[in-house]
């Protein structure tokens, strides 16, 4: 209040003390009160001149308004009460026209990948669920990119040459229903930063780092931990905080402010960070700087060479580095040791997931990292028992640490570990070996307590594959029909539980350096019909006719009978068609299998086709 009348007598020094009660709606006992007390502060003085009272401020009220005023100016109102939340969406901004490109900045390659592909991947494996690109230089460069993966969508701005980027963000507000990142499409950085501001505790938040010397930076003051001020013009700033970089973590009601903010506005070459400033300047925008983060971007030729010569050889150095940094800490965790006894890490392949060697002292072990979106798709509680209890039989290597939570495992490394491969894997000396590990499994009695129901299985994988947007192969319906009608015919001919793996690729079989076979990684395990490990090691390893004869005569230790090869091959024609439906929702996810999945579909086809004309 005392502000506000210091304001009132500032514009109006002839004020009445009736005017003024009906300024600021106060009786006329608070106002002679209020006046009384600025006299006395020294904030006022007081002149009469006949019956007119007169008020004027002192130097040292007109000095108190004018900090007062400040104070009140640089107040920042907050947006959320909570903290953070899940990030699902994204949008890139990708329309904008550049002279120097025959393509949007987001397809230029660096080694083997384009930009596009790197900022999608690093989303997709920070669970971004929904990306919208905004184009219109040479659109059709991303609608094409849409159409090859779901769950991207491409909103068109054909004014991209007259408009600026808040124009473009505005035509995405159809697609966003919460909060979200903001990339621009001509970045490339480290993988660690979409993590990082994700979890930033700030659901409102610029990326900033020390300034790049490119002579194009945003620059950034902050105050109060807010975003205060953004410029190139490197003249307007009290001090510089950072340079903005182009990737922001936007919440829906930002979003909305900037909506409103730019509904009023009439220049349209506006750029998207300075409607986020202007709606800054009464809201809190947090900021993340990261001073070492290694980026770039790419306007023009130059640019585009020294990212590649220069900026992104030191991105894979630093991600190498950092990607085992963090593997170390995952170890000293798991295992209860000190940093200094782990002596090596070499990264030894995998599919789904990625496996380590890990040397800590002098003895080795296997560390497995679960894949991206396996959480959906494999039971890692299951997975943990199975595993434990196939170790102990002596199926598996010794069960070191395993997290059902983030799938992480470690077992001890096995000596002289020898790992087949599908060529080795057809000698007759391995697949006796082979015969043999899976004859003792099915036959041991293991208490699993979960089933490996494949007809359950392809409804679940089918659920998420709709879930994702997966595009289904050419009369999938069709096909699914045939596959289920099975199901019957696998319990006329004998249909049994087991204790399985239910994975029997090559890879899973590992021979010690005495000849002595284990089988590794039950993420699939669980009970099922003994056929389906063996129709799946013939399958995965392209056993031919005579191979696969052996295979079941070293297993039976007699020749099959004819319901044993019925349900042998309905096993084969339930895994390629389960296995195809895992691949549309792995590339769903963002991963690339080429022709893996289509190739397994067509050879469920001609299966069942085979099925139908067998006289076995």
């Amino acid at each position: 209040m005392k502000v506000e009348l210091l304001k009132l007598i500032n514009d109006n020094n002839n004020i009445t003390q009736r005017k003024i009660a009906e300024e600021l709606n106060i009786s006329l006992g608070k106002v002679n009160s209020l006046i009384k007390e600025l006299k006395d502060n020294e904030l006022i003085c007081i002149s009469t001149e006949g019956n007119k009272v007169q008020y004027e401020l002192t130097n040292y009220g007109l000095y108190f308004l004018e900090s007062m005023i400040k104070e009140q100016k640089e107040k920042r109102l907050n947006l959320h009460k909570g903290t953070k939340k899940d990030i699902k969406q994204a949008v890139i901004l990708g329309a904008g026209y550049n002279k120097f490109f025959d393509r949007p900045p987001g397809f230029l390659e660096i080694e083997n990948f384009k930009i596009i592909d790197r900022i999608v991947k690093q989303l997709r494996k920070n669970k971004i669920e929904k990306i919208v690109i905004v184009t219109g230089y040479q659109k059709e460069y991303y609608e094409a990119y849409a159409k090859q993966n779901v769950d991207i969508y491409c909103v068109n701005n054909p004014e991209y040459k007259w408009t600026g980027s808040m124009y473009s963000l505005e035509l995405a507000k159809k697609y966003i229903t919460d909060d979200f990142i903001l990339i621009e499409n001509d970045l490339i950085f480290e993988n660690r930063l979409i993590e990082i501001l994700i979890n930033n505790e700030n659901r409102d938040c610029i990326v900033l780092t020390t300034e790049s010397g490119s002579g194009d930076e945003a620059f950034v003051e902050i105050r109060d931990g807010s975003l205060y001020k953004i410029s190139k013009d490197i003249h307007q700033f009290n001090r510089i905080d950072g340079e903005m970089i182009g990737v922001s973590k936007i919440s829906y009601k930002l979003f909305e402010l900037m909506l409103k903010e730019f509904s009023n506005n009439e220049n349209q070459y506006m750029n998207y960070e300075y409607t986020l400033l202007d709606v800054a300047r009464n809201y809190k925008v947090g900021y993340l700087k990261i001073n070492d983060l290694i980026w770039g971007e790419i306007d023009n030729e130059q640019q585009y060479e020294r990212v590649k010569e220069y900026i992104y050889p030191i991105i894979k150095r630093r991600e190498v580095n950092f990607e085992i940094e963090k593997i170390k800490r995952q170890v000293k965790l798991a295992l209860n040791i000190e940093e200094e006894n782990i002596k090596e890490i070499v990264q030894i392949g995998g599919m789904t997931n990625k496996n380590y060697k890990v040397v800590v002292k002098d003895k080795e072990y296997i560390l497995r990292i679960a894949g991206i979106g396996t959480e959906e798709m494999i039971d890692r509680h299951y997975e943990m028992i199975n595993s434990k209890l196939a170790a102990d039989y002596g199926l598996d290597a010794e069960i070191i640490y395993f997290n059902e939570d983030n799938g992480i495992k470690i077992s001890k490394m096995i000596d002289g570990a020898e790992t087949l491969n599908p060529d080795t894997a057809k000698s007759k000396k391995n697949i006796e070996k082979v015969a043999n590990i899976l004859h003792k499994l099915h036959n041991s009695n293991i208490p699993m307590k979960n089933e490996f129901d494949v007809f359950s299985k392809i409804e679940m994988y089918e659920h998420l594959a709709l879930k994702s947007g997966a595009k289904f192969y050419d009369e999938y319906n069709i096909v699914k029909e045939d596959v289920v009608r099975l199901k019957k015919l696998l319990y006329d001919n004998g249909f049994k539980l087991v204790p399985s793996h239910n994975d029997t690729v090559a890879e899973n079989f590992i021979k010690d350096k005495n000849g002595r076979m284990y089988l590794i990684d039950w993420e699939y395990s669980g009970l099922n019909d003994n056929m389906w490990d063996l129709a799946a090691f013939s399958l995965e390893n392209g056993l031919n006719e005579e191979q696969e004869e052996l295979l079941l005569k070293l297993y039976f230790g007699r020749e099959a009978p004819n319901n044993e090869k019925i349900r042998l091959l309905i096993h084969k024609i339930c895994q390629d068609f389960l296995w195809s439906i895992w691949t549309v929702i792995k590339e769903a996810k963002g991963e690339n299998y080429g022709d893996y999945g289509i190739n397994r579909y067509l050879r469920c086809r001609r299966n069942l086709k085979e099925l139908n004309n067998t006289n076995l």
